[in-house]
């Protein structure tokens, strides 16, 4: 398969594969997920070639924590960027990295080695303020939409219409109640911003429901080891480029 893979919805909409190639999760949790940026940068390499157009990563510290840090950021871009030349890389802002706003938007404030765009969820305190600060920096926000409570935030927002994109995130919930769940927050998403590009993934029991949603109706869709560990079957997947290529061959085939 090769790299830069444009799926196409049966609208033929080119659909996008973004890799979470770690997320918070502990190291422990799987044998490709580490703290040394330079593993990780390898293993996204391996994501692009499957077929994965972005990467989403989560800079960690020297203890393996997520984090915030201008030195722990611009060391972690700089070995996905190193690894994967060319493709956008994003990061997280999540409020567990950092929980005081003042303290979030300052390490933001000092990041030296700026992504190409950053998460940021409506559903935690001060995401105004971190997503106007990243806009005056010139780095795309991905609006996070968890629930009903960051929806009605982001749609009050004053700078709800300068985001890059919204990206519906689903909770680990029974595959079942997934294309009810994906509907409603779409259905309000699209209301307020018709035009704006909108990623849909889950998370746990929810990741493949949620990525076959966003196929069939044309949405940018996320894999990778920060939002699940398995394959479709149940299986553990071997790695971040593993969960891309079973990804991408879920999607129609397109033509040359």
């Amino acid at each position: 398969m090769r790299a830069g893979f444009d799926g196409r919805s049966a609208e033929g909409r080119a659909i996008r594969v973004q890799v979470c190639v770690n997320g918070a999760r502990d190291v422990t949790q799987h044998p490709r997920l580490s703290a040394d940026a330079t593993i990780v940068a390898d293993g996204a390499a391996d994501a692009v070639a499957a077929g994965a157009r972005e990467i989403h990563v989560h800079p960690k510290d020297a203890a393996g924590q997520d984090s915030l840090a201008g030195g722990d950021v611009a060391r972690w871009l700089r070995a996905v960027r190193a690894a994967c030349p060319g493709v956008p890389v994003g990061v997280t802002t999540g409020a567990w990295a950092e929980p005081e706003v003042e303290r979030r938007l300052a390490a933001i404030a000092g990041w030296t080695e700026l992504p190409d765009f950053a998460s940021v969820n409506w559903h935690e305190e001060g995401a105004d303020e971190v997503a106007a600060l990243l806009q005056s920096r010139g780095v795309g926000v991905e609006a996070g939409i968890w629930d009903g409570s960051g929806l009605e935030a982001w749609r009050r927002s004053p700078v709800r219409a300068d985001c890059l994109r919204a990206m519906i995130e689903l909770p680990d919930e029974p595959a079942e109640n997934v294309r009810r769940h994906a509907e409603g927050l779409l259905a309000h998403v699209v209301r307020a911003e018709p035009g704006m590009p909108v990623l849909l993934h889950g998370e746990e029991r929810s990741t493949w429901t949620a990525l076959d949603l966003a196929i069939e109706w044309g949405l940018d869709a996320r894999i990778g080891l920060e939002d699940g560990l398995t394959l479709p079957d149940g299986s553990l997947a071997g790695d971040n480029a593993a969960l891309v290529r079973a990804a991408v061959a879920r999607m129609p085939v397109v033509g040359p």
